[in-house]
């Protein structure tokens, strides 16, 4: 091996290196719940920080999670039938004014000016009788089977 080869293959392993420990970094670390708004009809919404970035991750953390919504929160809220949907948004850049042209999820109920976010969804969680318990991630629309396994579902 020449001196070339052995300087890209040690470059090669620096970058693998430093892209794997920032995966993990970013994958480590904790969720922040920044607010959470009910729009009423059973719809919730969570703006949070530094949500799980997988499919995998984002249900095993709701799974972890559900009971300190409910108990904290009261999310979900649910209709008479028992349904429910909850939004999960990054909240990024947080609370905006509402823009003269732009597309943004605001909330009224917020006595000031900078009540809007950017619609940046990362997850949402939905239950109803009919279709029963089901995620939505960038991925598709996905279910826990009995057995545990996470499984994609089709409509």
């Amino acid at each position: 091996m020449t001196g070339k080869n052995k300087k890209l293959i040690g470059a090669i392993f620096i970058i693998a290196i430093t892209l794997v420990t920032g995966f993990i970094w970013l994958s480590l670390r904790p969720v922040t719940i920044v607010a959470v708004h009910h729009r009423g009809g059973g719809y919730s919404d969570v703006l949070v920080d530094h949500f799980p970035l997988t499919t995998r991750g984002k249900i095993a953390w709701w799974q972890e999670n559900k009971d300190m919504l409910k108990r904290r929160y009261g999310i979900p809220q649910t209709i008479p039938d028992g349904g429910y949907d909850i939004t999960f948004w990054l909240f990024g850049d947080g609370y905006m004014e509402r823009g003269r042209y732009d597309d943004r999820l605001c909330y009224p109920e917020m006595k000031t000016q900078k009540n809007c976010i950017e619609k940046n969804k990362t997850f949402t969680v939905d239950y109803s009788k009919n279709t029963g318990l089901f995620f939505t991630t960038y991925a598709g629309y996905f279910y826990i089977k009995d057995n545990g396994e996470i499984a994609k579902r089709s409509f």
